[in-house]
């Protein structure tokens, strides 16, 4: 298969810091599409979400996803709400493999309960929300994923490794691990 690999996963998983790692294991470009989106705009992504709202944020990451993902080869980690949108679903189908670091719960609160720069946590109960995103989303990245990878207290590198020898790409400079 050629094409990318595409992170999916909750907000928390680890997306970002497993893509970098994955990326230099495949000698592939990395790209993070909220860093993206933040470098485009100029804004954080707080920012974005407090002006044009959810859905203003979730067009430019959809535009933003089909851009990038014809004709290269890269690791891209992901917004976790990227699920949300069929056509979101059907240009990672097309264009590579899927890849969703599937945590719990109890790690991904362990992970965000501190953080404020989630918009979708800014709110009452934080960790409420968290369930309800998992609850709404989990379904979701089952269904597309190619390959599950249960996120534990393992360090972003050994998640790397596990991935690593489950791509399927084709026309990739893969290293030897």
């Amino acid at each position: 298969m050629q094409g990318n690999v595409y992170l999916i996963g909750l907000m928390g998983a680890g997306k970002t810091t497993v893509g970098r790692k994955l990326a230099k294991l495949l000698l592939l470009d990395f790209i993070d599409i909220d860093q993206l989106v933040e470098q485009r705009t100029g804004v954080s992504i707080s920012h974005i979400f407090e002006i044009e709202g959810e859905s203003g944020f979730r067009d430019r990451e959809s535009k933003l996803l089909a851009e990038i993902s014809d004709g290269r080869q890269a690791v891209i980690s992901t917004g976790g709400g990227i699920i949300l949108r069929p056509e979101n679903r059907l240009v990672m189908r097309k264009h590579g493999q899927v890849v969703y670091l599937q945590a719990s719960l109890k790690i991904l609160w362990q992970r965000l309960r501190n953080c404020q720069t989630r918009p979708l946590l800014q709110q009452l109960d934080p960790k409420a929300k968290l369930t309800q995103l998992m609850l709404e989303r989990d379904p979701l990245y089952v269904d597309e994923a190619d390959i599950i990878v249960e996120v534990s207290s393992d360090s972003a590198s050994k998640t790397a490794r596990k991935i690593y020898p489950l791509i399927t790409l084709t026309n990739c400079p893969a290293r030897d691990t």
